[in-house]
């Protein structure tokens, strides 16, 4: 089985300097339509609503009824895809997308999603969110069994297990090669009559199922849904394989699997916290009423005498907004961002380095000197941006500097699609103690949301130990999948971590 694009444009190019260095990056989005005229176009206002998953590549494959078409690029959607003449090299009425953060080493377009394949029973081409816990070893399994693999992205484990499926229908193919994976996925497929969705039997990850104009479309998120005024069906199951086929007569007929032991759903709670957009809803929670929600717990669990709440732009604005009304103390925009620094600013000499997080934040000095300033952040992963703002405060005059967290401290590395640092780097691993935290940072107070405010902010009720209602992994260590590629070492071994994220 040969992995390649029908045709395919771009270059490749070392991964940038990035000036995020000290946040969490979710690996991608995905979306797709079925049996719409402009579905290319569609597809790219999708992926461009989705750009906050993933920002360093995006992808577009199409079907016109003869052929698959491909277009890989590196960089943003609104780079390449906003082309008209972009757009006329992906013909078709059935499409699907991908846009993509990678997590080690290099960004080069051989990893670009979607990956397309042709096989005995046809085209298809297939991207996903999330990561798979036994992808290495499912990699070296099909390599020992003669598999060449072009990539270095986990995706392409999914295509070979099609390829080698016994099955005679792609869908079944599908869902055969499902059954083989661990983890978490949103998997997005496209073959020459159907467009087929998948969660992972937790649902870590999100996907949706949505309508315009009767044509069906999956996407990550329901704010790719909303710029495109299709209207929002309902979430996809976890452990759902939901398969839209447009039939000879031309109807679109909905079909839905659920092959696997049903589980309750363990949503990601990062998706509330970070991820998600505000305006998206989540397991039909609203993420900004989850974000808000967090300050309130945030201002219950930790308040402190301050005459301004001010926000870390833009993760900590609706968890800062909550603060400030549960607690009285104005809110005001201490700290302004400027949104047009990318990732790629300058090439980082040191002199440049040296700027730190005033390329993308400078502190609005009169709503901040003489005052008591309560910073609000979504959260904390290593803790070196947190002490750039604190002396940025500091800098513009703040009397005292107190650091509010809407999020419990991270503890552990994630192996479902989310770039954390190794343990041994995350802040809350450095510190004995809140003291000492505390210390390193330069605040004068610092204080995270426990664990079971952040359940309560989203899902009403705290923690149950026993059965978790979401995924936490990162802060409690209960991860709810096998992680087979560890090979039965430690969970925080920085080696074992390094060669997951690899496999991204």
């Amino acid at each position: 089985m040969t992995v390649s694009p029908a045709s395919d444009h771009g270059s490749e190019r070392s991964e940038p300097f990035d000036l995020d260095g000290d946040t969490l990056h979710e690996e991608c989005g995905v979306f797709g339509i079925l049996g719409h005229p402009d579905a290319a176009a569609l597809t790219a206002l999708g992926l461009h609503a989705l750009q906050h998953r993933g920002q360093e590549a995006a992808g577009i494959v199409t079907f016109d009824g003869r052929q698959f078409h491909s277009e890989r690029q590196l960089g943003l959607v609104g780079d390449h895809f906003t082309n008209p003449q972009t757009l006329a090299k992906i013909p078709g009425m059935m499409a699907m997308g991908h846009v993509r953060y990678s997590t080690t080493g290099e960004t080069i377009l051989r990893n670009v999603q979607p990956l397309f394949a042709e096989l005995e029973v046809g085209g298809i081409a297939i991207a996903h969110n999330g990561n798979f816990t036994n992808g290495l070893t499912l990699r070296r399994q099909l390599i020992a069994q003669g598999a060449i693999c072009q990539s270095t992205s986990d995706t392409e484990v999914v295509l070979h297990l099609i390829a080698r499926s016994k099955k005679s229908a792609s869908s079944d193919r599908f869902v055969d090669a499902l059954g083989h994976l661990e983890g978490a996925y949103s998997l997005v497929a496209l073959t020459r009559t159907k467009l087929i969705g998948a969660r992972d039997p937790n649902g870590i990850r999100p996907l949706v199922l949505g309508d315009l104009d009767g044509k069906p479309i999956f996407a990550s998120e329901t704010c790719a849904l909303d710029i495109i005024g299709a209207k929002f069906v309902r979430d996809v199951e976890n452990g759902e394989v939901v398969i839209c086929e447009i039939q000879p007569d031309g109807r679109i007929t909905i079909d839905s699997l659920k092959p696997f032991p049903p589980k309750p759903e363990r949503m990601c709670l990062f998706e509330y916290v970070y991820f998600a957009r505000p305006d998206s809803m989540v397991a039909g929670r609203s993420v900004y009423g989850a974000r808000k929600q967090m300050g309130i717990r945030l201002a219950q669990e930790a308040p402190v005498e301050a005459d301004v709440v001010v926000p870390v732009p833009d993760g900590g604005t609706p968890a800062a907004i909550g603060f400030a009304q549960a607690s009285g103390i104005p809110f005001e925009l201490g700290i302004i961002r400027n949104h047009y620094v990318g990732r790629t600013f300058i090439e980082p000499s040191q002199s440049i380095r040296a700027f730190g997080v005033k390329l993308k934040h400078s502190a609005n000095r009169a709503e901040i000197e003489g005052k008591r300033v309560v910073l609000i952040d979504d959260s904390i992963v290593r803790g070196t941006t947190s002490v750039k703002i604190v002396q940025m405060i500091r800098e513009a005059g703040a009397r005292e500097v107190h650091i509010r967290v809407a999020s419990p401290m991270i503890y552990y590395s994630d192996y479902y699609g989310i770039d954390t640092p190794d343990p041994d780097k995350l802040l809350a691993n450095q510190y004995k103690s809140l003291d000492a935290m505390c210390k390193f940072i330069g605040a004068d107070s610092l204080q995270f949301l426990s664990i079971d405010g952040l359940y309560k902010a989203v899902g009403g009720v705290p923690r149950n130990n026993l059965a978790p209602q979401f995924t936490d992994h990162y802060f409690t260590g209960d991860y709810p999948t096998t992680l087979t590629d560890l090979n039965g070492r430690g969970k925080n071994e920085p080696k074992t971590i390094s060669m997951l994220k690899e496999a991204v």
